[in-house]
């Protein structure tokens, strides 16, 4: 594949290396702001179900931009495209320092969201299109240690950071990093993927952004107004409806927008879902985890980055090695275990007290990162090789999809899982007293444990054990 393309091999490693660059600081700020998010709310005055829109709005806006990657991809030249997408986040995370309130804020990660989203999109077509199959599974454990490590040791240093030096420290740096990133694409980067003449369908895309849009905003209301109300039931039933005629839009269409197609692939759908799954449990006690070291048992945000770190060494050990393990095994060893470890991750969870020690939760943070290592970027290479395998051409459309969806399903687990948490502590506060926000912890983990099993049922009863 790499041939047809024309690429040499040092200049498929110098493009490799620009991707983690990039990848690095885009990914890191998808959770940065969960251990800053305690000051950010009292600078701002706003409540924490208000706040934790800076995460779950950025992943709803990099959900609504995700279908429109791939036809992005497929229509415009990749060394303007990635250099247009760096330039935009560089904007957004400009806006985040000089913010003077919370809406102008939630603009600029709005902003960084939008280049993030066409950044990861092209970072995972790219490396699937310039290395050949024996090798992807190997690459993308990389790439995963990038995308899925930055997450989690974001709120170790943004604890650091904002203890020392304030939350906007977290933006001056990932500027930083993102401008040495730029001006090594603009050195290395060359057009690697083909481009075609497409028309683009403002339809579809309006549809989609109402449909991704829709769903989760009415579930984030969900923690700030009852469910029987206007603002969590009308965006709702705004997204259900967008998102039936979106989907018999693509399957009429003799070009698809988004190529729903794709679902049809038996391994392709079960990555789908496993990566929904994932990400749903995984964004969600990303935040929740700040929350209870910090407001729950009263710590440092410090504190709360060095709970985490453990699991982001966990997490750079296991990545590479599950992509080893992909490329030699396959799928099935990986799922198990995977699913297996957070399960067990979020049942610990469920038992602690305020009398725990905070390590025990970081120990059951890290079996939670070898979990993500197992599944996160393994789960990209099987389904969009289960897709190649078949019919070429797809690989932009089989991220985009897999991508947006597990995106939009951290948002929602977010939303959900903080809701859960703050109601859970405020109806059971005659019953347990001070103990009655670790009471809604507790109950948040169990909400996982459950989801979690799902994951479990999957990768034991449907993934098949020679799947390569």
């Amino acid at each position: 594949m790499t041939d047809n393309i024309g690429i040499t091999k040092k200049k498929r490693t110098l493009i490799f290396i620009n991707i983690l660059l990039t990848c690095i600081a885009s990914s890191m700020l998808s959770t940065a702001l969960t251990t800053a998010l305690p000051p950010i709310v009292r600078d701002f005055h706003i409540s924490v179900t208000t706040g934790q829109w800076l995460t779950s709005g950025f992943s709803l806006a990099m959900g609504i931009m995700m279908p429109l990657t791939a036809f992005l991809i497929t229509r415009f030249p990749t060394r303007r495209l990635y250099l247009t997408a760096i330039i935009v986040f560089i904007a957004g995370l400009a806006m985040c320092v000089i913010a003077p309130n919370f809406l102008f804020m939630m603009t600029g990660r709005v902003l960084q969201a939008c280049g993030n989203g066409i950044l990861s999109s092209m970072a995972q077509v790219i490396l699937l299109t310039i290395y050949p199959a024996e090798q992807q599974g190997t690459i993308m454990g990389w790439y995963g240690l990038s995308v899925g490590a930055a997450p989690v040791v974001a709120p170790t240093l943004a604890g650091i950071l904002v203890d020392s030096m304030g939350w906007q420290m977290i933006f001056y740096i990932a500027i930083g990093i993102m401008l040495i990133s730029l001006v090594f694409a603009i050195a290395v980067f060359g057009n690697v993927l083909e481009t075609t003449e497409k028309k683009f369908d403002i339809h579809s895309f309006v549809l989609s952004a109402f449909a991704f849009g829709g769903i989760t905003l009415g579930v984030g209301n969900i923690g700030t107004y009852p469910f029987i109300s206007l603002p969590p039931l009308l965006p709702l039933v705004i997204g259900c409806v967008a998102s039936l005629l979106f989907i018999r839009r693509q399957f009429s269409s003799a070009e698809p927008f988004l190529d729903l197609r794709i679902v049809r692939y038996k391994e392709f759908a079960l990555s789908l879902i496993g990566s929904m799954l994932l990400y749903f449990v995984m964004m969600g006690s990303s935040i929740i985890m700040p929350l209870y070291v910090q407001s729950i048992m009263g710590y440092s945000a410090t504190i709360s980055g060095l709970v985490t770190l453990p699991g982001s060494l966990c997490m750079a050990i296991v990545s590479p090695f599950a992509g080893k393990i992909y490329d030699r095994l396959g799928m099935k060893v990986l799922f198990v275990a995977g699913s297996l470890f957070m399960l067990a991750s979020n049942i610990g969870m469920i038992f602690i007290t305020t009398q725990t020690s905070i390590w025990l939760a970081s120990f059951f943070n890290a079996v939670r990162c070898v979990a993500i290592g197992c599944l996160m970027m393994p789960l990209v290479t099987w389904g969009i090789n289960g897709v190649s395998k078949v019919r070429s051409g797809l690989t932009a459309h089989g991220t985009a999809l897999l991508t947006s969806l597990r995106t939009i399903a951290g948002a929602i687990g977010t939303a959900i899982f903080v809701a859960i948490m703050t109601w859970m502590s405020e109806t059971s506060a005659d019953t347990y007293g001070e103990e009655a926000a670790m009471h809604g912890l507790n109950v948040t983990f169990l909400a996982m444990s459950l989801s979690t099993l799902a994951l479990v049922i999957i990768a034991v009863f449907f993934v098949p054990k020679k799947d390569r």
